[in-house]
C-alpha cells in the first residue's frame, strides 16, 4: 500500500467531533487548524460585517451577513466545511440553523500571519470553483485587498484608504482606513 492510500480522509462528522473550542477547517477531506484571530483580524471582521449589515438594512436587501464562526458546507457534501471570516448569502434556501449548504455570494478572509497560503490558494481555488460570485482577501499587512469575481473571471488589487466596489451590489463601495 503506498502512503497516498493511507492518508486519512476527514468528514464533516470528525469535525463536530472536535474538542468544543477547537478551530478547524475542511477542505477535501483534509483537516486545517486555525489559530485563534489576533486583535487587527477581529477589528477588521467586526468594521467590515457592520458596514455590510448597515447596507443591507437601509437597503431591506434579502441578503444576510455572518461573521465567523458560521459553518459554510461548500460544495454541499462532507469532505468540505470553511468558516470564512465573512459570509454573505443572498439565497435564503441555502441557510438552515447549520449554516450554510452551498456558496455564498460574497466571502472576504481577512489574512493572519498563520493563514496567507490557505487564503491567497487553498481558499482562492476552492471559492472560485464552487461557484462564489465574489471573494476579497484583506491583508492588513500589506494594506491591501484582492477582489476576485470568478465568474467574470476578474481580480482587481486595491489599497487600504481606497473606495473598494462590491461586485454583487451596484453603487456600494467601501472603504478600509
Amino acid at each position: 500500500m503506498d502512503a497516498l492510500n493511507m492518508e486519512q480522509i476527514y468528514t464533516t462528522d470528525d469535525i463536530y467531533a472536535l474538542p468544543d473550542g477547537t478551530r478547524a477547517e475542511l477542505i477535501d477531506g483534509e483537516i486545517y487548524y486555525m489559530a485563534p484571530p489576533g486583535r487587527t483580524h477581529q477589528r477588521l471582521v467586526s468594521r467590515l460585517n457592520q458596514i455590510i449589515s448597515n447596507y443591507i438594512e437601509s437597503y431591506h436587501g434579502k441578503c444576510e451577513v455572518y461573521p465567523a464562526p458560521f459553518a459554510v458546507f461548500l460544495n454541499q457534501d462532507s469532505f468540505n466545511y470553511v468558516e470564512p471570516d465573512i459570509s454573505v448569502i443572498c439565497d435564503p434556501s441555502k441557510l438552515d440553523e447549520k449554516g450554510c449548504h452551498g456558496a455564498p455570494d460574497w466571502i472576504i478572509e481577512i489574512v493572519s500571519p498563520g493563514s496567507k497560503s490557505m487564503d491567497y490558494m487553498k481558499k482562492l481555488l476552492k471559492y472560485c470553483t464552487a461557484g462564489v460570485l465574489e471573494y476579497w482577501i484583506v491583508d492588513p499587512a500589506r494594506k491591501q485587498v484582492l477582489v476576485y469575481q470568478p465568474k467574470q473571471e476578474t481580480m482587481e488589487q486595491y489599497a487600504f484608504g481606497e473606495d473598494i466596489p462590491v461586485g454583487i451590489w451596484e453603487g456600494f463601495s467601501i472603504n478600509i482606513p
